[in-house]
């Protein structure tokens, strides 16, 4: 059985979920706004440098899921789809993963975004299977940490081989991913067809030195067709 995996955020939706989620509970003062804005910017740049501490951003990011109802949640979580994600949805990532659906392939999202952010993306994509950086939950709440082991960097390869442990079925069988980040470099080296899409400065460099293909998922780019030929 094969397996088709993608990265979420700038990889199947243009735009990182995880920082635009902070500026929307920013815009609906639903959260210190000024230090708050700051932070989140701060750690949304050490992403993007592949210097993110990861514990520290989660306990960061995780507060505001705890200091919130779970209506009030749900009620954001439904505004932030329709007016933030609904602006960023990339439909030739649709495509490309019906184009994996049609093969056949097992479709998993990868995420280091906590899984209540980016459960209904997923949902919408449609896909097969979520492994998402989970927040931990007592009795129905948050508690503003983190559950297990981060889905982050070489974290997703951890989650990924459990959740392999779990479905031996699909572990010797040909695995892609796709992703835009230098912080997945230690899955895109696991698998059988890494693919760099719309890929940060240090991702396409490493992609160019290795061999890889690189994507666009964005506009009419013409490459997007080569991302078609499974």
């Amino acid at each position: 059985m094969q397996l088709a995996i993608f990265d979420l955020d700038n990889t199947l939706i243009g735009g990182d979920s995880d920082h635009a989620w902070g500026e929307f509970l920013v815009t609906r003062e639903c959260v210190d706004g000024e230090r708050f804005r700051s932070e989140n910017d701060r750690f949304y740049r050490d992403y993007q440098s592949g210097d993110l501490d990861i514990f520290a951003y989660l306990t960061f990011a995780l507060e505001p899921l705890a200091q919130l109802s779970r209506g009030q949640l749900q009620n954001l979580q439904r505004e932030f789809m329709r007016e933030v994600i609904g602006d960023i949805w990339l439909p030739h990532a649709e495509t490309l993963i019906q184009r994996h659906r049609d093969a056949g392939h097992h479709i998993m999202i990868i995420t280091a975004t906590n899984r209540f952010v980016v459960e209904p993306i997923a949902s919408r994509l449609g896909v097969d299977t979520l492994l998402a950086t989970e927040p931990e939950e007592v009795n129905g709440q948050f508690t503003g940490r983190v559950a297990g082991q981060p889905c982050f960097q070489e974290g997703k390869v951890v989650r990924l081989q459990q959740w392999l442990d779990q479905h031996p079925r699909y572990a010797q069988g040909e695995k892609w991913f796709y992703s835009d980040s230098i912080n997945d470099l230690p899955l895109l080296q696991q698998v059988e067809h890494p693919v760099a899409v719309d890929p940060d400065a240090q991702l396409r460099d490493a992609a160019l030195t290795r061999g890889w293909q690189v994507i666009s998922l964005r506009g009419d780019h013409e490459d997007f067709a080569s991302a078609l030929k499974l």
